[in-house]
Parts: structure tokens; C-alpha cells; sequence
């Protein structure tokens, strides 16, 4: 049994050695791999996933995904025709492939922000199925290879709420999405934990008597919110329901954060916030639709002919049109998740130093952008007070004030963050969790509790 942490930026599995949870290392990627994925073609990926299927599964599957195989088994003759092979990278791996060509091949970070999206048709539903079948695929078979034997019972962590419009509707489909993404690799028992609760697990292991702590998880796509009541007495308990006094979720987390980075850091580089000859301000939609990356509508748009046309007419009737080239050239090479993965380590770097500076000569020569600290702080504040909102409601909900507040996920280490949060907890004591194991951790120790 393991516990799963199948997360928006990076996905970990844990292990109980004793009574303690150990998280496993995943082959070269080390103990967390980037949940990222790229292809030398989208409609290989059913045919991969095919291959690497148990043989009881592989019968539904092909009759399933009957038409699918047909086009990739295409597919993968054309780009034999070209010496390229019909496999998959992922992690580190996949990101390495879609730099050195971004304009070739497929590839995505962080599906499970997509799960739960409004109005996606049957055959998107079952493309983001395959992807994260293969992702778990690989995840899977690379923990087993750590561990030395099979694994069929896994603990999945889970947002308060996913990406959606419709709420618990769109909770459901995503839900669905992961359960039978995981049944069809070979996990036979899965059962999902929320991850602000999760996280909480881990901490409540050092508690000696019972204490009010609300839980904030700040994942890469989500930041939920829970107020649990913690302490020896509770981690015994097979039944934590009566524990969770309220909790809050919103898509808001890492990615936004990088995001909304990326725009207000980056894209003005680019001809944001500049005008056209007239006078009259360059249309801000497009950029916004540029590092969007976590929403299919939007890139969709962005990256259409269409848009392309625009954009070249936008060009033409610029004040500063070597700025808006930047624009077009993204558009043209699909460029968005090189300039938001730029902001992204530059938030990172961000964390042990006041300034960074951005190289994106491989988009223009020379151009060079200078980020700090006060910038992102002012590019985020939006997310922050998204993340005050969230956890007011959770305090408001139970009713009661935290005796701690325990904070967990990767963007946890910004320093921007943790003054924030100093700010909004002025009389309560802050503790910063494993910014990436805590989930884990906390899954790992509640697979314990459900299949033993």
C-alpha cells in the first residue's frame, strides 16, 4: 500500500517503514518527479499507455480506445518514417524535450489542473484520462522498481476542490478521471484523502495534547484550507470526519502564482501595457491567453490561425511593433510554457535571492528581463488575497480561531508568502511544514489506516 501524492506541480509516493512514512526515491527523478508529459505526438500516448497496461486490462482498452490506437499505430509509422521513436518522457525528461523543440511534439504540465473543467467532450475527457493513466503508469512502475514488489493499494490525495464552474460536479469528474486512470494501471483498492487533511496528519504525529490547527496547503494548483482538531487522541481514530471542524478551496496555488508572474513581470517586455500608433492601448486579452496555461480554452485561442492573423496585424499597427514581434514569435513557436516555466524559476530563485535575472535571448536576441522580489509580491496579490479570503472562511465556518497555523506546499518558501501570512496571523504561531512531503507523509500514514 502506498500513499500518492498525484499533484499539480510534482507527484511523490510514501511508504510506512515502522511508524514512520519514508517517501520512496522514483528512479533518476529522485523522491519527486515534475508532473509533466511530452510526446513526439499526442496520438501516440494511447498506444504507450496500451503497452504498459496489465494484460486483464488491455482487452476493455483496445475496445475502448479502439479508433485512438488506429490513429497513433499511424502515427508511429510516420515518425518511424523520420527516426523518431513513439515514446514518452516525463518529469524533468519531458520539459528537457520541449524546450529544445517547442514547436514540436506535445506537452503538458500539470493535467489535474484540467480535470475538473467545464464543457470538455467525451474524447478530451478520455485524452486527459490516458494522460494521467500514464503518468500514474510510470509512477508506479518506478516505485515498484524501488520497492521490489507489486503495489495494488494506493491513498490519493485530493483538493478540497478542483478546477471547475460546476462545483461538486466538476469534483466528480475529476474524481472519476483519476479513479479510473488508476483502477486501469493496476491499482485494485483506491481511496482519495483530501491534502489539506493529509498534510495535517503529519504534524498532528508531534502533537502531545489536543489542539485547534488549521491546515494550509498550498499546492500547485489549488490552496485548500482545513480547521482539525489534532492530538493523540484524534491521530488514533479510524474515523477523522468529527475532526474536520470547516474547510476551503479555491484554484488558486503555485501555478497561478507563476502565472500571474509571468504577466505583469514578463509580458510587459512584450508589448503589454504599450500602445498602438494611434495612441490607443495595446488589447491586453492576448497576453493574458499567452501564459494561460491552465486553462485549454484560452491556449486554444491563443494558439489559433485566427489569433496568429491578429497578432500579425498587431504588429503592423504598433508604436513599439519589436515588442509585439516577442508576442508573435511566442505564438508562432508555442512558447507559452517557456516564458511561464522562466517565471516559475524565477520565483524559486526568488526564494534565497532579493533579484533574478531572466535570459530569453532563444526568444529575441538581447532580450533580457530583471525581476525582484517587490515585483512578484505586487504581481501576486490577487493569489494572496485569494489565500486571506480562504482561510477567513475556514476560521469563519468552525467558528473558532487556530492555536496554529501549519503551512505546506512548495510556494510556502517564498519569502513574499511568509511575510503574508505573518501579517494575517500576527498572535499565532506559524509552522512551516515539508513544503513538498507533507502530503505525502500524511497519505502514506492514512493508506495505513484504511487497508490494514
Amino acid at each position: 500500500m502506498i500513499g500518492f501524492d498525484y499533484g499539480t506541480s510534482n507527484c511523490a509516493v510514501g511508504v510506512m517503514e515502522g511508524n514512520r512514512p519514508a517517501i520512496l526515491p522514483l528512479g533518476d527523478h529522485g523522491r519527486y518527479i515534475a508532473s509533466n508529459l511530452y510526446a513526439p505526438s499526442r496520438e501516440v500516448i494511447v498506444n504507450w499507455l496500451y503497452r504498459q497496461l496489465p494484460s486483464a486490462e488491455q482487452a476493455t482498452f483496445k475496445q475502448q480506445r479502439a479508433l485512438a490506437l488506429q490513429k497513433g499505430q499511424a502515427e508511429i509509422r510516420e515518425l518511424a518514417l523520420d527516426g523518431i521513436p513513439a515514446e514518452l518522457s516525463f518529469g524533468r525528461d519531458a520539459l528537457t524535450h520541449y524546450l529544445q523543440e517547442p514547436d514540436e511534439g506535445y506537452y503538458i504540465k500539470s493535467p489535474k489542473s484540467f480535470l475538473g473543467a467545464s464543457g470538455l467532450l467525451p474524447p478530451q475527457i478520455e485524452l486527459f484520462e490516458d494522460i494521467v493513466a500514464a503518468m500514474m503508469s510510470n509512477v508506479k512502475t518506478l516505485a515498484e522498481a524501488a520497492l521490489g514488489r507489486n503495489i495494488t493499494q494506493t491513498v490519493i490525495g485530493r483538493p478540497v476542490n478542483f478546477q471547475g464552474l460546476r462545483g461538486e460536479e466538476s469534483n466528480r469528474q475529476a474524481l472519476a478521471i483519476l479513479t479510473r486512470a488508476a483502477r486501469r494501471v493496476g491499482f485494485k483498492d483506491v481511496e482519495f484523502q483530501f491534502e489539506p487533511v493529509a498534510a495535517g496528519f503529519e504534524y498532528e504525529a508531534s502533537l502531545d495534547q489536543e489542539t485547534r490547527v488549521l491546515v494550509v496547503d498550498i499546492g500547485g494548483g489549488t490552496t485548500d484550507c482545513s480547521m482539525l482538531l489534532m492530538g493523540p487522541r484524534q491521530a488514533a481514530s479510524q474515523d477523522r470526519g468529527r475532526d474536520l471542524l470547516s474547510h476551503s478551496g479555491e484554484r488558486v496555488g503555485g501555478n497561478d502564482f507563476d502565472i500571474a508572474f509571468a504577466l505583469k513581470g514578463m509580458m510587459p517586455a512584450f508589448g503589454l501595457n504599450s500602445s498602438l500608433a494611434s495612441g490607443k492601448a495595446i488589447p491586453a486579452n492576448g497576453y493574458w491567453q499567452a501564459v494561460a496555461i491552465n486553462d485549454i480554452n484560452q491556449q486554444t485561442e491563443f494558439y489559433s490561425a485566427a489569433n496568429g492573423r491578429f497578432l500579425r496585424q498587431l504588429v503592423r499597427d504598433a508604436a513599439q511593433p519589436e515588442l509585439v514581434k516577442r508576442l508573435l514569435t511566442v505564438q508562432q513557436h508555442k512558447l507559452s510554457y517557456r516564458v511561464v516555466n522562466a517565471a516559475e524559476q524565477s520565483k524559486i530563485a526568488l526564494t534565497e535571492h532579493t533579484h533574478q535575472q531572466v535570459d530569453l535571448s532563444d526568444i529575441d536576441d538581447g532580450l533580457s528581463i530583471r525581476l525582484d522580489r517587490e515585483g512578484f509580491g505586487l504581481a501576486c496579490q490577487r493569489e494572496l488575497n485569494s489565500i486571506a479570503s480562504l482561510m477567513k472562511d475556514a476560521i469563519d465556518q468552525a467558528g473558532t480561531q487556530p492555536e496554529v497555523v501549519f503551512v505546506t506546499g512548495g510556494t510556502a518558501r517564498s519569502p513574499v508568502l511568509n511575510q503574508f501570512l505573518q501579517q494575517q496571523f500576527q498572535h499565532t504561531p506559524i509552522v512551516i511544514g515539508d513544503h513538498f512531503g507533507s502530503v505525502t507523509a500524511g497519505l502514506t500514514r492514512w493508506a495505513r489506516h484504511v487497508f490494514s
